[in-house]
């Protein structure tokens, strides 16, 4: 079942911050700012590496447009900090900018809908915007990696419309022409951009 339209499920857990600070991540005290929360099966892996390290290096974009990033996954908050202290040449992660936060219960998982087999969670990612609602969500099988262009895509899809009050068509990116939420809006887009 889809969370699209419904508040998070909140969740207070232990997860490892910037600077190696291990404490409790509160998901409500985001409140105010766009949240990408993302769901990865398992730390010392294989796709997980390159999806947390591509979410590093486009945090800057996304704080730009007020949106926080945080991982999840069903290890401890000490394996989480022992990946972030293995080299990326040696099969971790470095030192990356956002909070891992440990799934250990799974709970938080299972109330996300991406628990698999009561196992480890699929690739989930959840927009949730200021007021905490889930206003995007994508599962991915565990052997297929995410966009995180596209999540940044989605994010300011998002913000223009809560912005301007228009809507964003297929493929919309920044910049670009959006259509009025009315049947001559639509018609006066599709006939400019109808090919």
């Amino acid at each position: 079942m889809s969370l699209v339209t419904q508040e998070a499920p909140n969740f207070k857990a232990q997860a490892v911050f910037e600077k190696n600070e291990i404490k409790e991540l509160d998901l409500a005290s985001y409140r105010g700012k766009y949240v990408v929360l993302f769901f990865y099966p398992l730390d010392f892996t294989f796709v997980c590496p390159s999806e947390i390290i591509a979410f590093d290096k486009a945090l800057d974009a996304f704080k730009e447009k007020n949106a926080e990033v945080i991982g999840v996954s069903i290890d401890s908050q000490f394996t989480h900090f022992a990946w972030r202290n293995t080299p990326v040449e040696n099969g971790g992660i470095g030192q990356i900018r956002y909070p891992l936060v440990s799934d250990l219960s799974k709970r938080i998982s299972r109330d996300f809908g991406v628990l698999v087999n009561d196992s480890v969670a699929l690739r989930g990612l959840f927009l949730i915007d200021r007021e905490g609602v889930v206003r995007h969500e994508l599962v991915n099988d565990l052997s297929l990696g995410r966009s995180v262009e596209e999540a940044l895509r989605v994010l300011t899809a998002l913000q223009f419309t809560e912005e301007h009050g228009e809507v964003c068509p297929a493929d919309w990116h920044e910049g670009e022409d959006a259509m009025k939420p009315t049947a001559d809006g639509v018609a006066a887009y599709l006939s400019k951009h109808a090919k």
